[in-house]
Parts: C-alpha cells; sequence; structure tokens
C-alpha cells in the first residue's frame, strides 16, 4: 500500500519505528517528516501536508503521531476529506476503516509503545472499507456537514 507518515518530536521515534516496519513489509511510504528530533518543532507543519496528500490521493492512507496523537487528529480533520481518528485499540483500527472509511491513523507517541503501534498500523492498513449501505448513508451526511448542509 501507498502510505504516508508524519509527526513531529512527540512521535520522532516511533515514526522512525514504523516506517522501517512498513518499508520492510513492502509498503511504499512518504516520509512527510520530522527528519530530526527537534523539541521545538509543531504537529501542524507535518500533519497538514499528510493529510493534503491523502485528499489528493498521492497516498492511500495516512498515520499520524504527536506527543497524545489529539493535536495530530484535531489538525488533520481541519481537512476536507480526511476521516482521522486518535487509535488506542486493535477493534478501532479495523472498524474504523470497515465502517467510518478512516483515511488518517493518530496515535500518540507518548502513549503507544512500539509494539502495540505496530499492531496498530498493520491491522488499519489491511482493513478494508464494506461500502455498506448503512457506512455510506453515513458518511454521506457527514459529507454533508462538511459542506455546511447538515447542521
Amino acid at each position: 500500500m501507498k502510505l504516508g507518515i508524519a509527526t513531529d518530536h512527540g512521535g520522532f521515534g516511533l515514526k522512525e519505528e514504523l516506517l522501517a516496519r512498513l518499508k520492510a513489509d513492502g509498503h511504499e511510504v512518504t516520509d512527510f517528516g520530522a527528519h530530526s528530533l527537534a523539541p521545538a518543532d509543531d504537529y501542524p507543519d507535518y500533519v497538514l501536508p499528510l493529510a493534503r496528500a491523502v485528499t489528493a490521493g498521492e497516498v492511500e492512507r495516512g498515520i499520524a503521531i504527536c506527543g497524545s496523537g489529539v493535536g495530530a487528529s484535531v489538525c488533520a480533520n481541519k481537512v476536507h476529506g480526511i476521516r482521522a481518528a486518535l487509535i488506542h485499540d486493535h477493534f478501532s483500527a479495523k472498524q474504523g476503516v470497515e465502517d467510518d472509511h478512516m483515511n488518517i491513523l493518530c496515535m500518540g507517541g507518548r502513549t503507544v509503545g512500539p509494539e502495540v503501534a505496530w499492531d496498530l498500523v498493520k491491522t488499519y492498513v489491511e482493513a478494508v472499507y464494506s461500502s455498506e449501505p448503512r457506512h455510506l448513508r453515513r458518511l454521506g451526511k457527514v459529507a454533508e456537514i462538511e459542506a455546511g448542509k447538515l447542521n
């Protein structure tokens, strides 16, 4: 799968580990940074280009990491067409794609250990959107909210 990954200093070590493992598994991964550990960097500087690449179709899905994962999730969801979620468990990593067509998985570099993170990423990457009518209907309502048609 063609993936993108982004982080600030709060998830730098985890990003580096996941990047290596994803490439070893045969995925094509674009690294949106950070490319070095810089404690004064800001997650929007990396998450925004990732989110834009997902919506442009340059990558199929994204992985965004910051210290808690919250900031990355909030930032990514500001981009029209992004469905990002902060994920801490196996069920949500799978269900988020299958039911909600999640296209960016967010995690906390300070809250999730490397083995759990790897399990979540593998689950996310292997999950397939179901396209069931009830899910299409729900995502249609989300699109209406984004377009300002449903409040």
